[in-house]
């Protein structure tokens, strides 16, 4: 299917339309979010801060991906991949250096989080300028390896994207990605907790916020879950809501 019209083994038309429907969804609101993100940034002085900087870096990968997301929906709705051998490896280049760069620009955060709250001094814009920059440059580092030959980029099994070629067990493909994975996987997963393990020892003596907080910061997300698992108040109205006749009680007092 990669440059057909023919389904691949296994996959029905309704299976890929599926595919592409979830893909375009992810895409266009990835988009949507991300460009609020990076356009907040731009307008309010107030948030052009270095350790912003690291955010605005993470909003960016991540409008790669679904960019990249984008793309492979489009294909999926064509049912074929209508850019070529060559644009498949863009497109692989492409969704493996903006996903790096998101697990890179994570760590990132982290440690200017860390360097924020627990040391004397603030991120400055050097550090941060310095940091982004060797966030894009080594993940595009990676990403290009296997346009070089170390590792190697091919249709995904529904055809209609390219990505890493899993399926190889050479040991070309093996030596790279277990060195790919330690330093742009674990390298950034150690980073990312040991910065905010020492928060949390550190601000748990001071009585400064909980590091909780801090995340919700980062990630709007944990800010409404991190609400709701401590509010008393959505407590009970989510009580109340599952004890239909506790709440006829309470209004016939």
């Amino acid at each position: 299917m990669a440059e057909s019209g023919t389904l691949p083994t296994g996959f029905g038309e309704l299976e890929v339309l599926a595919v592409g429907t979830v893909l375009l969804v992810e895409a266009l609101s990835g988009l949507g979010l991300n460009s609020l993100t990076i356009l907040c940034f731009c307008k309010n002085p107030e948030l052009r801060t270095p350790s912003h900087l690291l955010v605005l870096s993470l909003a960016l990968s991540d409008s790669g991906i679904s960019l990249n997301a984008l793309i492979a929906a489009t294909s999926s709705l064509l049912r074929r991949w209508p850019y070529g051998s060559e644009g498949c490896q863009a497109h692989g280049f492409q969704g493996f250096a903006t996903a790096l760069a998101s697990i890179c620009s994570s760590a990132a955060i982290a440690w200017g989080r860390y360097h924020h709250y627990c040391t004397r001094s603030r991120l400055d814009w050097n550090t941060a300028v310095s940091l982004v920059f060797f966030v894009w440059l080594s993940s595009a580092f990676w990403a290009a390896l296997p346009l070089l030959g170390w590792g190697h980029y091919d249709y995904e099994p529904l055809g209609t994207c390219c990505t890493l070629d899993y399926s190889r067990g050479d040991r070309n493909f093996t030596s790279f990605l277990f060195t790919m994975a330690f330093f742009n996987f674990l390298l950034p997963l150690f980073i990312t907790v040991i910065s905010y393990r020492l928060m949390e020892q550190k601000l748990g003596k001071t009585g400064r916020p909980p590091v909780p907080a801090l995340i919700a910061k980062v990630v709007p997300t944990v800010n409404a879950i991190n609400y709701a698992l401590g509010s008393e108040m959505v407590h009970r109205g989510i009580w109340q809501c599952l004890s239909p006749q506790k709440r006829e009680r309470d209004r016939e007092q």
